[in-house]
């Protein structure tokens, strides 16, 4: 028997083709798993009206683990509007599956790591004092709450009734908004509770501790957002005495977007809310590649999903030979093993992808700074398969 049952949901668009790439690279290095295929995505909505359907649910209820590849998300008006005949009118709602997931499973601590490989053509760069080219190594692991924040989805569209009175209660309402009709307002919470907040600080300093970081960063507005980013500082202020030997460093969320390009290889582990974590992940993408390099965990205490987190991309799915950078998606993987504690094999595979990078024989297009057109493959782009070929030749490479 299998030591492992991996769900994996391949989803929309790009996400089948960078799956596949995952699960043979996987494969190929020996991961000791079987895998089980589950429903997700907008032609389930489309059909169906539920995107995430239960009996996907069900399966990572019974098997815990799942391997995410993309999926197809849009405005509410432009859902509904492909919906089935038969299900319109009938008050379906999309929903986004990840963060029903989320949700669901409690998968609170999100991790997104953005590290440089030696030899990308994609890693920034900046002048040096004397004008001399520099590309700081950036080795940043982001910490993001993950189910709280601004995107728990406590919203109202013209509140009224009992909602309305609730916040004619704050004088900063009254004061600024108390003369606008409640059909033009629109409302979202930012909630955040100190048992989720603790547990992604935990995670953030622990993960430190173990890895030998210096520093914690808290990037947050606690200036501004005094109840929701302060209590989360002032709980970090209080968790950093328990790690003598680590740095708490407090940023705002605007400003740490402009440091980012100054002295992005300053930072460890930076640590944040929802919404905040999602913004300072992507920025710390782009300075390692863009999104063909990004990688994420979501994981709780009874489940786990590790996913990239580029989009669908469906314009690149229809290419007859696919044309996408796979790494994204081969770095969730290794995210994975780590979490299976198989991290032998995902250093095994990391340490493949780097030499595969160094080399620079192959290269897709994203890494070759082309627009992505079918026709970049006559022009030298590697295929999202000869980029996993590369990968799988390297990794199991005689030593």
């Amino acid at each position: 028997m299998p030591k492992h049952t991996i769900v994996i949901m391949p989803g929309d668009g790009i996400g089948r083709v960078v799956m596949q790439e995952a699960i043979r690279v996987l494969n190929a290095l020996g991961f000791d798993a079987s895998y089980i295929e589950a429903d997700i995505g907008w032609d389930l909505w489309c059909k169906e009206g539920n995107a995430l359907p239960e009996r996907t649910i069900k399966l990572l209820e019974q098997h815990k683990v799942g391997l995410f590849g993309a999926i197809t998300s849009k405005p509410k008006e432009e859902a509904e509007a492909e919906l089935s005949p038969d299900l319109k009118g009938k008050g379906y709602v999309y929903a986004s599956p990840i963060v029903g997931m989320r949700q669901h499973f409690d998968l609170d601590i999100c991790i997104r790591p953005c590290h440089t490989y030696k030899g990308n053509p994609l890693n920034f760069i900046r002048r040096g004092t004397q004008g001399q080219i520099e590309e700081p190594y950036i080795d940043v692991v982001i910490f993001r709450q993950n189910t709280e924040g601004l995107y728990c989805g406590v919203e109202w569209s013209h509140p009224d009734g009992i909602v309305y009175e609730a916040l004619r209660t704050h004088k900063n309402f009254v004061k600024n908004f108390g003369d606008v009709p409640r059909e033009d307002l629109a409302v979202s919470t930012r909630i955040f509770t100190r048992k989720a907040t603790e547990r992604i600080l935990r995670a953030a300093f622990e993960h430190a501790a173990a890895y030998g970081y210096k520093t914690v960063t808290l990037c947050e507005k606690p200036n501004v957002s005094r109840e929701t980013s302060g209590m989360m500082y002032n709980m970090a202020k209080a968790m950093q005495k328990e790690y003598p030997g680590i740095e708490l460093q407090n940023t705002n969320i605007d400003a740490q977007m402009m440091w980012l390009t100054k002295n992005p290889e300053d930072y460890g582990v930076i640590v944040a809310g929802n919404m905040f974590g999602d913004i300072v992940s992507d920025g710390f993408a782009g300075l390692i590649g863009g999104l063909g390099f990004a990688c994420s965990a979501n994981i709780g205490e009874k489940a786990a999903v590790f996913e990239p987190t580029h989009g669908s991309a469906p314009k690149y799915a229809s290419y007859e030979v696919p044309i996408v950078n796979p790494i994204a998606m081969i770095e969730s993987a290794c995210l994975m093993l780590d979490y299976l504690n198989e991290k032998a094999l995902s250093e095994k595979i990391r340490s493949a992808i780097a030499a595969v990078i160094l080399e620079g024989k192959v290269r897709t297009y994203d890494m070759m700074k082309m627009k992505g057109e079918p026709d970049v493959l006559k022009k030298g782009a590697a295929s999202t398969r000869e980029m996993g070929d590369a990968i799988i030749k390297e990794g199991t490479r005689k030593e």
